[in-house]
């Protein structure tokens, strides 16, 4: 089933909120009845808004996302999928994966901040949100977050990345790439998504090493830092992490703190915890 529906993105502020709500108040394990009251909705409408969001019940979410079991699931080198049986829930089913493939923008075109680059951009609902959504003609090459009346911040912010790049609002050609980066019956490896990487040589080595965690698993900066030969400098991939700008696809929400712990995100931990439920979800179904 796609993942594009007319209120998706009512959707995706009635769960933001009971999230936030389950972060705050996790000691205390608020049933369905409390979070439905604190979001308006009734308990029927929030368990069916839940299920159809992440594919999983609140109970199951609320057990996978909450802050104090997620430092125990997301610890090293214990992924999601294994810590969902002992969570009681179905089982992996079919692993899905986003399946991309990609090249990296030649070091000139950084260096020269985007000058002479075109990148079409369009905001589209997502299950986390509206996406804001750029390419070029030669693939995607950014995606970012907002809530609503967040647009204009969003895009200011992806462009002091490239801000000599030239930005044409074009939500057609966009399209596309919006729903094969958050339909998973969309990723396939037969059909790769095609991802074009702007960044120093040294970001997109941090980007690699992101592309190779798989949906479900999580890892640490010092881990990323182990991978691409530069064991010494976990807070410069850090850094490099948090410049990624294909969230989600290029996926910088799957790496935590060494302790387990979910770390800062450019767009906010709540819609990284929405992230990582979500993935759940899509290894559950």
């Amino acid at each position: 089933m796609s993942f594009i529906q007319t209120d998706i993105a009512g959707d995706y502020q009635i769960v933001r909120r009971a999230i936030e709500l389950i972060s705050e108040n996790w000691r205390d394990q608020p049933e369905l009845e409390e979070l439905a009251l604190a979001v308006g909705k009734s308990p029927s409408q929030l368990q069916k808004i839940f299920t159809r969001w992440a594919g999983l019940s609140p109970k199951a979410f609320l057990q996978a996302v909450t802050l104090d079991h997620a430092r125990r699931l997301l610890a090293e080198p214990i992924p999601i999928l294994e810590a969902s049986y002992e969570l009681g829930l179905s089982g992996p089913g079919r692993l899905h994966d986003l399946f991309v493939t990609h090249e990296a923008m030649s070091p000139g075109v950084y260096k020269a901040r985007g000058e002479g680059l075109t990148l079409n951009y369009g905001f589209h609902d997502c299950p986390f949100g509206q996406a804001l959504v750029m390419a070029t003609d030669r693939g995607l090459a950014g995606v970012a977050f907002c809530d609503p009346g967040g647009e204009r911040s969003a895009l200011e912010d992806m462009k002091t990345r490239w801000p000599r790049a030239r930005f044409v609002e074009d939500k057609a050609s966009t399209a596309n790439y919006a729903a094969r980066s958050f339909d998973p019956a969309r990723w396939r490896a037969d059909d790769p998504l095609r991802v074009v990487m702007i960044g120093t040589d040294f970001e997109i080595r941090v980007w690699e090493g992101l592309l190779r965690i798989p949906v479900g698993k999580a890892t640490s900066y010092s881990r990323i830092a182990e991978t691409i030969g530069v064991a010494n400098a976990p807070r410069a991939v850090g850094r490099a992490v948090a410049r990624n700008p294909l969230s989600f696809v290029v996926p910088c929400h799957r790496v935590v703190g060494k302790s387990g712990a979910l770390t800062g995100y450019h767009w906010g931990l709540t819609r990284k915890r929405a992230m990582l439920g979500w993935e759940a979800g899509v290894i559950a179904a």
